[in-house]
């Protein structure tokens, strides 16, 4: 059993919490602090977790083997090597930091260290994610061509201007940071790198920070992609894949369908009939109890964590060019 520590009890950190505790036998959270320790102490009774008074006590205490990270992104890098460096595994909530610069420091500190770093791109591990990852990896999509992604929430007509979720510095890029990060990651893995992006934001909720993120992203393999985020409206999740033998679409918030369509083959009447839509569905699965479960599988096993290090860093630097885009109004290309 890996014994965690976690910073930072807001409604993502309870989430996290509330994932694993009394369910798991591969980890469990032991202590835990927060900015406001008063509202989060009957949570904390409630699971069994020692509320402490700082990140030091976690850090220094030898019983924990791992801290998770689910503070403000700004806050990232130091809390990171901060664990680092007393050699406790970490787990970081995406977006690792907020640029690339500092990803690297952090990255290249837990490799030095020899301690597991993982990311929270929990939707990797969605049943639907790995269908359609194994039908990529299979051919059956054929050359991936073009992938169109939507992502949005109603987050921004609940979160308090004052919160930190609300503040430009903590959000670059608008709702890319919050939501569209999720479909650049599957992006990434599926064509590989980005050579250059475009990016436009949009404010379309009274708000300090912009909530509505276009971003066009051509890929060194010739693919194009499309994301369209927001955390200004109704919430919605879509991923399509488009392929020169096929397409695969995940819909829904919680991921939980997956369309398949093969290309048309032209009949002997010489027709073009669409084959008939393969659908299937996986509902219920809980992507931060198998993204922790995993995380606590690569500190024993002494494994890679399945979301790689390689495609977090160069989703940072796609991140930086889309903050870079989004300031000049203009094409920029990603520089690893």
């Amino acid at each position: 059993m890996i014994r965690a520590g976690i910073v930072g009890l807001g409604r993502w950190g309870r989430s996290l919490v509330a994932s694993v505790a009394g369910k798991s036998d591969d980890i469990r959270f032991d202590l835990a602090t927060t900015r406001t320790p008063s509202n989060a102490a009957e949570f904390c009774r409630e699971h069994g977790i020692t509320l402490v008074d700082s990140y030091a006590q976690i850090l220094r205490d030898p019983r924990i083997d791992a801290v998770v990270l689910a503070t403000p992104h700004s806050q990232h890098q130091a809390q990171a090597l901060a664990a680092v460096a007393v050699r406790k595994h970490l787990f970081v909530e995406k977006p690792i930091t907020l640029d690339l610069a500092s990803a690297r420091l952090v990255a290249e500190a837990a490799h030095r260290a020899g301690v597991v770093l993982a990311v929270g791109f929990g939707r990797r591990f969605h049943p639907s994610i790995a269908e359609l990852r194994k039908r990529s990896q299979q051919g059956r999509l054929g050359k991936i061509i073009a992938m169109v992604a939507q992502h949005t929430t109603s987050t921004a007509q609940f979160v308090a201007p004052d919160n930190w979720r609300a503040a430009p510095e903590e959000a670059p890029g608008g709702a890319f940071t919050a939501v569209g990060v999720h479909a650049l990651d599957h992006m990434i893995e599926l064509a590989g790198h980005v050579r250059d992006v475009r990016c436009a934001t949009a404010r379309a909720y009274p708000g300090p920070s912009d909530d509505t993120t276009t971003v066009m992203l051509r890929f060194e393999s010739g693919a194009t992609g499309l994301v369209f985020c927001s955390v200004a409206t109704a919430t919605n999740f879509e991923f399509i894949v488009y392929g020169t033998d096929g397409l695969a679409e995940i819909s829904r918030a919680d991921l939980s369908r997956l369309r398949f369509a093969a290309t048309a083959t032209v009949a002997p009447t010489g027709l073009v009939p669409a084959p008939a839509d393969e659908v299937l569905n996986f509902p219920g699965f809980d992507v931060l109890s198998a993204e922790l479960t995993a995380f606590a599988g690569a500190i024993r096993d002494w494994t890679p964590y399945p979301v790689p290090i390689a495609d977090v860093l160069h989703g940072m630097a796609v991140f930086d060019a889309v903050v870079q885009s989004a300031q000049r109004g203009d094409i920029v290309g990603v520089a690893d």
